[in-house]
């Protein structure tokens, strides 16, 4: 069906085209049942809203991170806090583990108080995004936890690229038999970092181990604690062991020095994330930097070109990370 126009959707509903064209661009000094008259006008007539030329939506940014702020979501939101400031807009925040139980994206497009949103790692299912994108409410997903239509915009981390570099080290440093203590199995970071593992193992001619793997639903210190004690557990124990984030990394720290195992000369650790944390184990930790920060700069400025009517080439930006290596890594031991 061919694009609907203000005017089809003007006589559909019996509006003014002046109406129609303040809703469709965004505008507040609308009522909100007139809001959701045209919106539902449009997907009648085809589901995708005319485009019109108009001001920018105005409001302030709504940020969405349904997560503790800890060092790793404290960074995003506060460079996105920094970067908006720095556009002219405020922020109204959602965010603490309370914030996953709101059903907070159905009616997120029909609200006047707020112009766009940058929604952090969303637990809703993609289906929910696209139906956003649908009504076209401008907004900007940062790590996306699932994998998102083309069109719809994220800011992420090389996954794959940095998972593959971490590898790689282990591997030059003799390490075959590498545990894996992975973060949630359906988070789409969780994919390319194992298909980055795979990567550099197939380098060497090494398969994969299922034995070496382990999935966690929460990427917790506890939980990589836990994980950690059964790879380490295993008559064969691998000799390094790379962690989701850094945070399990510290769990895999504990476990081993529980069995009375030298790090790293017994087995190898290494992290994911870079966080402050990675410098204040003993030993230090071999881990690989996400660019948090820039990640929400990102995000904020993709937002604003969608509220200036730019149209965006590049929608799924992945940001370069970077492999530190520390005192937490080293030669396999002989064995």
């Amino acid at each position: 069906m061919a694009r609907a126009t203000v005017r089809d959707v003007a006589r559909a509903t019996g509006l003014s085209i002046a109406t129609v064209s303040r809703v469709l661009n965004g505008q507040a000094n609308v009522a909100e049942h007139t809001r959701e008259l045209v919106l539902k006008a449009v997907a009648g007539l085809g589901g995708e809203a005319p485009r019109t030329r108009g001001a920018k939506p105005a409001g302030p940014v709504y940020v969405r991170c349904p997560y503790l702020l800890t060092d790793y979501f404290g960074l995003i939101v506060s460079s996105v806090a920094e970067t908006a400031a720095r556009h002219g807009r405020q922020v109204v925040l959602s965010a603490g583990v309370s914030a996953q139980r709101e059903s907070a994206l159905p009616g997120l497009a029909a609200r006047s108080d707020v112009g766009g949103a940058i929604l952090i790692l969303p637990p809703e299912p993609a289906e929910e995004l696209v139906r956003l994108r649908d009504r076209r409410f401008p907004f900007v997903v940062v790590d996306p936890r699932t994998e998102l239509p083309r069109d719809v915009a994220s800011v992420s981390a090389a996954h794959f690229a940095g998972a593959r570099r971490l590898m790689a080290h282990l591997v030059e440093l003799g390490h075959r038999r590498i545990g894996i203590l992975g973060g949630p199995a359906d988070w789409q970071a969780s994919d390319g970092r194992l298909a980055g593992y795979a990567a550099a193992l197939s380098d060497v001619g090494v398969l994969p181990s299922a034995e070496l793997l382990r999935h966690v639903d929460e990427p917790t210190e506890e939980d990589g604690h836990r994980v950690a004690r059964e790879l380490l557990g295993l008559a064969d124990r691998p000799t390094a062991l790379a962690a989701f984030n850094d945070k399990m990394a510290v769990g895999a720290l504990r476990a081993a020095r529980e069995l009375g195992l030298d790090v790293p000369g017994d087995v190898s650790v290494a992290g994911f994330d870079d966080l402050d944390l990675s410098r204040a184990t003993r030993p230090e930790l071999t881990t690989v930097r996400q660019p948090l920060q820039e990640m929400g700069r990102m995000a904020v400025t993709l937002l604003m070109r969608l509220l200036d009517r730019h149209e965006l080439e590049a929608l799924h930006v992945e940001l370069a990370t970077e492999l530190v290596v520390r005192a937490s890594t080293g030669p396999a031991p002989h064995v």
